[in-house]
Parts: structure tokens; C-alpha cells; sequence
């Protein structure tokens, strides 16, 4: 891991303009691995999110116009800064570039936050899972830095699944912040639990979540019922074939998907694809 925390006189900027419209300016970079990095930005004063949701952010591309993708907030709604995770690809038409920012950039942040991986489209219940791949976990980065999470759950458990161990740098430093968080630590300590996983590198826990759902790996490893509709609130952030997978799976056990506008058993990001 490294990490920029101030910027370098002789870097070349890869951002926009300070000027450009919806501008909002670099504080640190954070590169896990060669696929990976996150980075905080300033926060518009004005700007009102929800934990979970997203915002378009981006880069002018070469054609001189933004050029702009869905990103979680990675940041509960009362930081006073905003974070994002993200993967690096090398032909990538945004991040090739995104992978370059240093501290004193500025990039392009719109401030309509949207999203379902909200509390508001879930009902009460006793249990609440968090499932991601990839980087869909961000929308949980925020989420369990989130005091209502804790107040209106006894459980809460992130599974993260990636390919290979180092991947799960991140989530693993996302739950030693939260533990450590002034605000909710205590709580956090108290009530969440990290289930990482890995598909192809060994790790301690193996296979893919949906294997681990189905064999009832996953509820003996934490020592709870297998899902019911009565007690557990899921959500799901990752790949188009997570969702859909995971989906049938708790439609399978009663489970019926929620919306901001009908509050239900579980939510999916439909826009996110980590």
C-alpha cells in the first residue's frame, strides 16, 4: 500500500481545471495494489448524501467533454470528506487516467447522490448482511460507519468476496477503521462482522459467497440461521452475475426485494457493477 498525502511539485496533473464546472479537489490517494486505489476529495458544502449512495463522478475525456462514471460513496454521511474505491484498468476509458490523480487535482463530482443500498428501503428485522465483490464494497465503506445501522440492527455482517488475498486489503482496513471510529467504534465493535473470501489465491476462507449460501458454509461459520424473511435484511453490491445470483437465492428464502418508494427485505445496486 501507498499512500499521498501531499502533492509533488514535479507530478504532471491528470485532473481538471479548479474552475471546470462541479470541480472538487483532490486530498489523498491511496494505491492497495497495482488494481486498486481510493481517494478522498473536499466536500461541497452544500452536498447532502445518504449512506450507500452514488454520484457521477469523472475526468474531461479527449474530446474535451466529462467524461463520467457511477461511484459509491465511500463515506457516511456526516464525514466532512468523501471517498472513493475504485479498480485500475489500463485501456480503461476513465480510470487509465482516474489512476493517476494526486493530492491538489481536481476531478469532476456531481452532487445528485442516488441509489437503493439505503436503510430507507429496508424494513426493521434483527440481522443485517452487507455482500460485495470487487469494489462493491464501497457503498458499505459507508454504510457501517453509519450510527443507524447499529441502532437498528443486532447483526451486522460484510461478506467481501475478490479473486485473490492482497484484494482484501481494503475491507480489512475498512473494519479496523469503523472499530476505532470516536463516533460508532463501540458499537461497531459490538456488532460487526467480517467474512472475507477469496476465489482463486488461497486465503484462510475460500469460495465464491454464493457457494458458501448454499452449502451453508456461511451461517455455520458465523453460528446463525441460515436467511429467513422474519429476521434478515440483506444487501448486495458486485457484479451483474452476484446480483443475480444472490437474488434468487434469498427469493428462494422468502426474501422480497425493496425499494426507496416500497421498503422491503433486501436491496441490490442496480447501477453499481463492481
Amino acid at each position: 500500500m501507498t499512500e499521498t498525502g501531499i502533492s509533488s511539485s514535479n507530478s504532471i496533473s491528470v485532473g481538471v481545471p479548479a474552475d471546470t464546472k462541479d470541480s472538487v479537489k483532490v486530498l489523498s490517494v491511496t494505491h492497495w495494489n497495482d488494481r486498486l486505489f481510493h481517494f478522498t476529495v473536499e466536500r461541497p458544502s452544500s452536498f447532502r448524501f445518504r449512506s450507500g449512495e452514488f454520484v457521477m463522478i469523472g475526468l474531461l475525456g479527449d474530446n474535451g467533454k466529462p467524461l463520467l462514471r457511477a461511484y459509491s460513496i465511500a463515506a457516511p454521511f456526516w464525514s466532512e470528506t468523501l471517498a472513493f474505491y475504485s479498480i485500475k484498468v489500463q485501456d480503461g476509458p476513465l480510470t487509465s487516467k482516474l489512476q493517476n490523480i494526486k493530492v491538489g487535482d481536481h476531478i469532476i463530482m456531481k452532487t445528485k447522490p442516488v441509489g437503493t443500498l439505503v436503510l430507507d428501503a429496508l424494513i426493521p428485522g434483527k440481522r443485517l448482511y452487507m455482500i460485495a465483490t470487487g469494489t462493491g464494497i464501497a457503498p458499505f465503506a459507508s454504510l457501517i460507519r453509519d450510527p443507524e445501522v447499529y441502532e437498528q440492527f443486532e447483526d451486522v455482517i460484510l461478506t467481501h468476496t475478490c479473486r485473490d488475498a492482497d484484494e482484501l486489503a481494503y475491507g480489512a482496513w475498512l473494519i479496523e477503521q469503523a472499530k476505532s471510529d470516536e463516533l460508532i467504534g463501540e458499537l461497531a465493535s459490538e456488532k460487526l462482522r467480517y467474512y472475507p473470501t477469496t476465489t482463486r489465491e488461497q486465503s484462510p476462507k475460500m469460495g465464491r459467497i454464493t457457494t458458501l449460501i448454499e452449502n451453508g458454509e456461511l451461517f455455520s461459520d458465523l453460528q446463525v440461521p441460515a436467511f429467513n424473511a422474519d429476521d434478515d435484511r440483506v444487501m448486495i453490491c458486485g457484479s451483474m452475475g452476484l446480483n443475480t445470483d444472490v437474488k434468487a437465492l434469498l427469493e428462494a428464502a422468502g426474501l422480497e426485494e425493496g425499494a426507496n418508494s416500497k421498503p422491503a427485505t433486501y436491496v441490490l445496486e442496480k447501477a453499481f457493477v463492481g
